[in-house]
């Protein structure tokens, strides 16, 4: 189960767009721990993911620089999607411009060509489908569309970066009075909050 607040209820685009940048997160000491790191880190990814890939996949180290040349360009632009709100402290101070997120999002997505395919099941309305004509479809154009259906929907205006003490998460917004990701987050804000208003100037001390 996720421990993303109101994830499940997202569309399967926002949900894989979000779940790709939450493979940057706290490492529980301080630091920031990356999911991706090497090639058996997005083999397990993938295959947690299975509509992302196909049974069996195994990244090599091509298909790793791809999805996480990919994964800056998506990260990049929920940092430009949360304004006027601050970006994830994960990279504030290295984000791609936007321009240059926006056309390797652009290009990652064409990597594999799809077609339309239509599905008329009895008793519904038609729907179509883009699949790749013939070979399988490749990992990272799959991610990339993902990303570009979820910052082109209307999910995309509830997305935040989560402040609270050592979180680096994005998440999306579930009700007006929403600050953090999750509860957890919420209390360490709210202990550091506490602190902050409690703690004496250190120019006072020995006075």
């Amino acid at each position: 189960m996720s421990d993303v607040p109101g994830k499940d209820a997202l569309g399967k685009d926002a949900r894989l767009a979000l779940d790709l940048v939450l493979t940057i997160r706290h490492d529980g000491h301080g630091g920031v721990a990356d999911d991706l790191a090497d090639p058996a880190g997005l083999t397990a990814w993938a295959r947690a993911h299975p509509d992302t890939a196909a049974p069996g996949y195994v990244a090599g180290d091509a298909e790793l620089a791809a999805v996480r040349e990919l994964r800056a360009a998506v990260r990049a632009l929920f940092a430009h999607a949360v304004r006027p709100g601050e970006p994830s402290p994960a990279d504030a101070a290295r984000l791609m411009p936007v321009p240059a997120a926006v056309e390797r999002l652009n290009s990652a997505a064409a990597r594999t060509p799809t077609v339309p395919v239509l599905r008329w099941a009895e008793d519904a309305e038609p729907v179509v489908e883009h699949r790749p004509p013939h070979a399988e479809e490749d990992l990272t154009a799959v991610l990339a569309r993902a990303a570009i259906a979820f910052l082109a929907g209307p999910d995309r205006h509830r997305l935040r970066a989560c402040h609270a003490p050592r979180c680096v998460r994005y998440f999306i917004k579930e009700h007006p009075r929403q600050e953090w990701c999750k509860p957890s987050c919420g209390n360490r804000a709210r202990v550091a909050r506490h602190h902050e208003r409690h703690k004496k100037p250190a120019d006072s001390l020995g006075q």
